[in-house]
């Protein structure tokens, strides 16, 4: 039985109580809630740039990935004082979220059992205007990684012959996603329409193997290619979040030739990454992500 013993921590000047560090969060790897908090800290030079100033939704799991989860929109009441927050109109009601910063966020954060990171396509300040473009790759099985990587590649044709450079990463699931940095003067409307009407377009020429419609009774043997998380009320599961699976994969930036490489030898495991193949890759390559927070690009005039 994990100790309930709290564990009194400093992080950058803030004092945190730690609590069921032994408790196992993973029971197929018996990875801990102490392993979770420590992947997050190490991970944190790489992950706060994408977490910053954006609302962040908390997938939380008390028991573990074989408990039970909810998600919490609005930031606990009982967070500390020097946790930041922003008030955002959802449509139906206001709601308070949470907006990770710092380290000490973070870390109290993973402390809630909050495994999974989830964050809107917009920073909180102009939550109207994302500073991306996102798809989805989720395949229907028998569907799988490769064939995501098969359509990832027809959709980075696509965006590139309207002159738009897109970043891969895993989903940490069984998809892959694609991420259109933009941070420039665009909104949802321009979005939405634009992600869509490219969705279709890859699925007008690879019928077989593409579908842009969510309908269950469509995906079967294909892959959904997911515009639809291009809306001010969505989120997307941000990079270097650890998912709630079976082992604890980790949503990781690749390039472009990694994606290559797996469909070429036909290596379904070659884009599947623990926590520990994670602060290794960014120990050795740096944040693969980093032009999704930093590049300027402008959605062409297809009018």
């Amino acid at each position: 039985m994990a100790s309930a013993a709290k564990v009194a921590v400093e992080v950058e000047g803030r004092e945190l109580r730690l609590s069921n560090l032994d408790k196992v969060m993973y029971p197929a790897t018996g990875f801990t809630k102490g392993q979770v908090i420590d992947y997050y800290t190490r991970i944190a030079p790489a992950v706060l740039p994408h977490l910053e100033g954006r609302p962040l939704t908390l997938k939380r799991y008390p028991d573990g990935v074989d408990g039970k989860f909810f998600y919490e929109k609005e930031c606990p009441s009982h967070r500390p004082d020097w946790v930041h927050s922003k008030e955002i109109n959802t449509g139906r009601k206001k709601v308070n979220f949470c907006v990770c910063d710092d380290l000490p966020t973070l870390v109290w954060a993973a402390n809630l059992a909050d495994l999974e990171l989830h964050t809107s396509l917009s920073l909180a300040k102009k939550i109207k205007r994302p500073t991306m473009m996102v798809f989805d790759l989720d395949p229907g099985p028998p569907a799988a990684i490769l064939d995501c990587c098969r359509v990832g590649l027809w959709l980075r044709e696509a965006l590139d012959g309207i002159g738009l450079e897109s970043f891969p990463k895993t989903s940490g699931s069984k998809g892959l996603q694609l991420y259109v940095p933009l941070n420039s003067d665009v909104t949802y409307d321009d979005t939405k329409p634009l992600s869509r009407a490219l969705a279709q377009h890859v699925e007008r020429e690879h019928g077989d193997l593409v579908v842009s419609s969510q309908k269950k009774s469509l995906r079967k043997g294909k892959v959904l290619i997911d515009w639809s998380q291009n809306d001010e009320h969505k989120t997307t599961v941000c990079v270097y979040s650890l998912r709630a699976r079976e082992r604890p994969t980790v949503s990781t930036p690749v390039e472009w030739q990694e994606v290559e490489s797996a469909l070429e030898n036909e290596d379904v495991d070659a884009l599947v990454f623990e926590s520990d193949d994670v602060l290794e890759r960014y120990e050795d390559r740096g944040d693969l992500f980093a032009p999704v927070v930093e590049l300027e690009q402008r959605l062409p005039d297809l009018s």
